[in-house]
């Protein structure tokens, strides 16, 4: 499925140098997208799978990803300084070709199924442990979309330069990198529910940082900082989590929801949400609603996750 799926976003995406017009480019857009997003829950689910029972070793690879975002941030950032950003449609379609040869690369993984996998996945669905997981998913992401949609606006209409806003946010990516060095060591250690009772609480600080020091720099890179628990904690113990909730021939498919349903739904609803307090409200109490949603999360997780997980 990865290897057919990345294939066929590629081909999808080389759509964008046949075509004109509005429509045409969405069209293209919205296929891509189609099988793009299909690929992405299988690179998880694929990834556990030949972990096997060293699951908590996710986050040692998924730094992995966090550090080719900064190196080509910082690359292409120079590149487009002198040559402007027509070479990025030629630029993403080697990467993603590049993507789609490396699959061809990972071996198959032989899953046995045991008999209790053959639960339904409705049945699955209805475990209060997983409603109360893939509602707090959707939650802690809907929180997020103040700081996706508008976090570099709302220090621009502070008077912070276009330099500074881009350091605080390749710093929330090195946070995030130093997290995903430790979470193998942790998960074992703390295990997944007292961890996301505190990734979710940091969260709520974050974004109590953000709306009431926005003119301190220092705090806001303290803020920034946070960023290593309110998408690298939870984000990869969600995935560990989602693994052992959903076994067997499901766990694609858990991967899949747990993803559509976090950053999908809920990434989605959160920046339109925003949009509307930003207007309504003005961007500090953005924020602040923002570290409500995220307690409410915490509040979730202290009440219905069950501590041994």
């Amino acid at each position: 499925i990865v290897r057919i799926a990345c294939l066929l976003a590629t081909l999808s995406f080389a759509g964008v140098f046949l075509v004109k017009g509005y429509w045409m480019l969405a069209l293209v857009m919205s296929l891509f997208s189609f099988f793009w997003n299909a690929a992405l829950p299988q690179f998880e689910a694929t990834t556990l799978n030949h972990l096997g029972d060293q699951t908590h070793r996710y986050s040692s690879i998924r730094l992995w990803g966090s550090i080719g975002f900064m190196v080509t941030v910082a690359v292409l950032g120079r590149v487009f300084d002198k040559t402007g950003t027509g070479l990025l449609p030629g630029i993403l379609i080697v990467l993603f070709a590049g993507i789609w040869l490396a699959s061809l690369l990972v071996p198959e993984h032989v899953s046995q199924h045991p008999v209790v996998d053959r639960t339904p996945l409705r049945q699955v669905l209805k475990r209060p442990v997983v409603i109360s997981f893939l509602l707090a998913s959707f939650l802690i992401q809907a929180s997020h979309g103040p700081y996706y949609a508008f976090y570099s606006l709302y220090l621009s209409g502070y008077g912070y330069s276009e330099t500074v806003i881009g350091q605080l946010w390749a710093w929330g990516v090195l946070a995030e990198i130093a997290v995903f060095l430790k979470m193998h060591a942790w998960l074992p250690r703390f295990g997944a529910r007292r961890l996301l009772i505190v990734a979710t609480l940091l969260t709520a600080v974050r974004w109590i940082l953000i709306a009431l020091f926005v003119g301190q720099l220092w705090v806001l890179a303290l803020a920034q900082t946070l960023h290593a628990a309110s998408f690298g904690v939870f984000h990869a113990v969600a995935i560990y989590l989602t693994h052992r909730l959903f076994t067997g021939r499901h766990q694609g498919r858990g991967q899949a929801l747990y993803s559509s349903i976090s950053f999908g739904a809920g990434g989605a609803l959160g920046s339109l949400l925003a949009g509307y307090l930003w207007e309504g409200v003005g961007a500090q109490w953005m924020y602040i609603a923002a570290a409500v949603i995220a307690i409410l999360a915490s509040w979730i997780v202290w009440r219905n996750i069950e501590p041994g997980l």
